[in-house]
């Protein structure tokens, strides 16, 4: 097997997590009471149950490295997150950082911070 890392997200709801993610293509791998992993190509994401947070003071992210940054962000525009500079869910579009990478950014239902960024 070869090594890698699936990040440990925070869901307040299972049902609204899985529905958010769906419509970017991840499919349900394993559910129980407390733990809902989901996985898209070689993108696994793991969440676990946190009720009680708050999403306006949630500090959570991560990154997926892809592929096609662009064709990613389609999805996620048509799936009908929308462009915004506040709120959650949210979308950032895709630019060159200073460091010459593109990086866009995905906030998810609970205020995840998802960096996207270009292989």
């Amino acid at each position: 097997m070869t090594d890698r890392a699936t990040p440990n997200l925070p869901s307040r709801n299972f049902s609204v997590t899985k529905e958010f993610y769906a419509a970017l293509g991840f499919e349900r791998q394993w559910r129980d009471d407390v733990w809902l992993i989901l996985r898209r190509g070689e993108l696994t994401l793991e969440f676990f149950l946190f009720a009680e947070l708050d999403p306006a003071s949630s500090s959570f992210g991560t990154c997926l490295r892809l592929d096609d940054l662009d064709g990613f962000y389609q999805i996620c525009q048509r799936a009908g997150v929308p462009e915004q500079q506040k709120g959650w869910p949210r979308l950032h579009p895709p630019r060159l950082e200073a460091w010459g990478g593109r990086v866009g950014a995905l906030v998810d239902p609970d205020c995840t911070l998802i960096r996207l960024i270009q292989n």
